[in-house]
Order: structure tokens, then C-alpha cells, then sequence
């Protein structure tokens, strides 16, 4: 049994894309791992969700209709608008017996079309377009029951390969296996980090922790863009895509596309899950470059020129400053907190964050 599942789980990074199941009434029934890959959703994220949730408003019509074996789904007379955006498809979803459908070889039941899926690795429109081919087929084991108590037979479901239209660059190749998730703390303080990104960072959990807040990791010249996009998250619930760079233990820095969310307990905001992508250089500069054309401020150097204030923050001349001879550890030092109070700066602010910071990171 592990050398079978060692073998599907080679055979499905190997593919350009992932498998998805949905059932009629438009709950997705299973996914493999590699739809994270492809759209940032982890697996646990999208199971038994609706379908809906992930379509683009405009492409939903489109799959409802894929999911009826006649193309033709009932519950919407013609001229009307399809059910409410985001809602499954309970209330449209017919029940068949198998003696009423097409065999399950009939190439009525087979299934080719494209829809935008939202895509919280995509750095432009939010949606990826995804070719989904396959069939529909009876999905058995659901021992579901009909209204007056007697069991329903099996009921065809979408089993289809969903595949990007555009080919993935050779960045998007190299990085696509490496995508990682770390859990933090409503300050963004970090708790926990998947095998991928301990292999990605280098540091153990411990490590991660070690410091407190997680700024410490973030390049001083992204700490502010970071911060505004961590107080949008906290307003709306998810950050947007995030490009910035990450200190790994050997003292580099690594640029990652992050999309980060909260996580509520009953109801209440509880920790911070990201899900985050390893870029090359060449992709993290150029979104560098877009992010200068219309942010109003500058951090690359430890003085900022923040909403057009030539003010600088206090004692950033002497960022990087330190008595004797530059730290050659290769982990965020926590030997300044005393200099931050001294000077008034809260070690856990973003200009005590930075101050914390060895020169030799940089």
C-alpha cells in the first residue's frame, strides 16, 4: 500500500495540473494535494466545498451545465439568471435512477471545457483558467438517503484532470513542488512551518520562534509593504498576494509570493495561516520594481520617506551599527533588545524589529 501511494503521489506531481471530483450538486468530493500548486488552496481547504466558491461569477453557468448529463440542468428556465453566486447547486441537482442515464461509456457523459478558478498564486487577475477534461461517473458509497428514508442510488459525478491553458514557465516548474505553509500568531509572530519550508528556510520550528515577532525575517525594505498588507488582512480577512523576501539560516535572502489568512475560532480572529511560494530573483525583482512606481515611500536603507514626510524615524541612522565587529550569526540576533528600549523603540515595532537586525544579513 506505501509503494502504490508513493507511486500515485509521483504520478500526480508529474502531471501539469490536478484531479477534481464534484459531485451534482456542485461540492467537491475529492482533490489531490496538487491543486495547492496550481491555485494555493491546500487540499483540507477545498474539500466538500462548494465548486462555486472557486469559479469566476461569469464561467459558473458554464459548469453548472457540464455537471448535468444532458447539458441541460433544470431549475433554471431559460431567461432567467442561474442561483445566487457562490451556492451549490442542492436545490437544481435532479436525482436519476441509472436506468434513465446513458451507459457510463457513452460518449454523451464525456466532458471538455474551461472555467476560471480563483488563484491565490496569480499576480494579476486572482483567476487561473483551467481546462477540465473527463467524464461524468456514478460516484458510489454516499449511502444517501431521499426524503422518505429510502436509499438513493449512486448519482454521476465529474471526475476530470483540470490543466492550466498556459503552459507554466520554467520559474514556475522549478518552484511549483516547493510551495510551503507556516502558521503564526495575530502579530504575525511564528508558530509552526510544514517539511517544505524547513527545507526552504533551513530553520527548525524552534528557530522560527526563537525571536518572537516575524518581521525579524522580512528584508527591511519590504517591512512596511508587509505591515500595510498584514493590516488589510486583519480588516478583511486575507492579505492579497504578497511578494517580498524571507532571511533563510545561511544568511540569504529568499524572495516568496505569500497570500496569508485568518483563521477564526468561534468567530473571533484566532492564529494566521500562509501559504507561500519560493520565486526566483529574476520574478522577485520585477515585482520590487513594480511596488516603487506607486508606493509612497522608501525603506531600503533604514530611513524612511514615509506619505511624503521627509522626517526620518528616530535612530535609524545608527541601524546597522553596532560595537565591535559585525555578528556572523546565521540567525536573526536577539542581542539588541536592550539598545531598542534604550532608545525608546519597541523591540516588537517595526523600527525595533529592523534594529534587531544584523548588518551582516545584509
Amino acid at each position: 500500500d506505501c509503494g502504490l501511494y508513493l507511486l500515485i503521489s509521483s504520478l500526480l506531481q508529474a502531471l501539469n495540473g490536478f484531479v477534481l471530483v464534484v459531485t451534482s450538486e456542485g461540492l467537491i468530493f475529492y482533490s489531490s494535494h496538487t491543486i495547492q500548486d496550481y491555485l494555493g488552496f491546500h487540499q483540507t481547504d477545498v474539500m466538500h466545498q462548494s465548486i462555486f466558491e472557486l469559479i469566476h461569477t461569469e464561467d459558473q453557468p458554464e459548469f453548472r451545465r457540464n455537471l448535468h448529463w444532458a447539458l441541460d440542468p433544470p431549475g433554471t428556465p431559460k431567461g432567467e439568471p442561474s442561483p445566487a453566486v457562490g451556492k451549490s447547486v442542492n436545490s437544481c441537482a435532479a436525482i436519476y435512477k441509472p436506468e434513465q442515464l446513458p451507459p457510463e461509456n457513452s460518449s454523451f457523459l464525456e466532458r471538455s471545457f474551461v472555467c476560471r478558478f480563483r488563484c491565490l498564486l496569480d499576480n494579476s487577475s486572482g483567476f487561473l483558467a483551467l481546462n477540465l477534461q473527463g467524464r461524468l461517473k456514478f460516484l458510489h458509497g454516499q449511502n444517501k438517503r431521499s426524503e422518505d428514508g429510502s436509499a438513493m442510488p449512486p448519482q454521476l459525478a465529474l471526475f476530470a484532470i483540470s490543466t492550466p491553458l498556459q503552459p507554466p514557465s520554467l520559474p514556475q516548474i522549478q518552484t511549483k513542488n516547493m510551495i510551503f505553509r507556516t502558521k503564526h500568531k495575530l502579530d504575525f509572530t511564528p508558530l509552526a512551518c510544514d517539511a517544505k519550508g524547513k527545507i526552504v528556510l533551513g530553520y527548525t520550528e524552534a528557530e522560527l520562534r526563537m525571536c518572537g515577532t516575524g518581521y525579524q525575517f522580512v528584508h527591511a525594505a519590504d517591512t512596511l509593504y508587509c505591515a500595510e498588507n498584514h493590516a488589510r488582512m486583519m480588516r478583511t480577512g486575507e492579505s492579497g498576494l504578497t511578494v517580498f523576501r524571507l532571511l533563510t539560516k545561511d544568511n540569504r535572502w529568499k524572495w516568496v509570493q505569500a497570500n496569508a489568512r485568518l483563521v477564526y475560532k468561534s468567530g473571533k480572529p484566532d492564529y494566521i495561516v500562509v501559504t507561500q511560494r519560493p520565486l526566483v530573483d529574476e520574478e522577485g525583482g520585477e515585482h520590487l520594481r513594480k511596488r516603487s512606481t506607486h508606493l509612497p515611500f522608501t525603506f531600503a536603507t533604514g530611513e524612511a520617506l514615509l506619505y511624503q514626510s521627509t522626517h526620518a524615524l528616530p535612530s535609524f541612522p545608527d541601524l546597522f551599527q553596532s560595537k565591535g565587529k559585525p555578528c556572523k550569526s546565521k540567525k536573526p540576533s536577539c542581542s539588541h533588545v536592550g539598545r531598542s528600549q534604550k532608545n525608546g523603540i519597541n523591540p516588537r515595532s517595526l523600527p525595533g524589529t529592523v534594529m534587531r537586525q544584523d548588518k551582516a544579513m545584509y
